[in-house]
């Protein structure tokens, strides 16, 4: 449940963050055609359009990534209940998702017994 839990949370931290990031991008492009075609000298201020499209932008990719928020929940629950199935171990997918699987699960296990005062061979 752990393992569900924070992967779901870095899941939401990524969508967040490349949700500021197509917004804010997206401001920056708006900002940069308006500054070429000299727009800017006649706008009084820059901040209605800024705010219109920031807006507008976020609410889309909002809508987009939330497509795969909902992704990555049907494929941590997917995992969940095939692990939770299979005695702790993953039976269904391909050969190079239980490869990183076990990568992943033996670094975590490395990090562990450093904590504890053991060491890695």
């Amino acid at each position: 449940m752990l393992k569900f839990s924070f992967a779901n949370m870095i899941a939401k931290v990524f969508i967040l963050l490349g949700k500021v990031a197509i917004t804010a991008g997206n401001m920056v492009f708006l900002y940069q055609v308006m500054k070429y075609r000299g727009d800017t000298a006649e706008v009084s201020s820059l901040a209605a359009p800024m705010i219109l499209v920031g807006a507008i932008t976020f609410m889309t990719a909002s809508i987009f990534l939330g497509l795969f928020d909902t992704a990555v929940m049907a494929l941590m629950t997917c995992l969940a209940i095939d692990m939770d199935l299979n005695d702790g171990t993953p039976a269904f997918g391909p050969q190079t998702f239980h490869d990183g699987l076990d990568k992943v699960n033996k670094s975590i296990d490395g990090k562990v017994e450093e904590e504890e005062g053991g060491h890695l061979e």
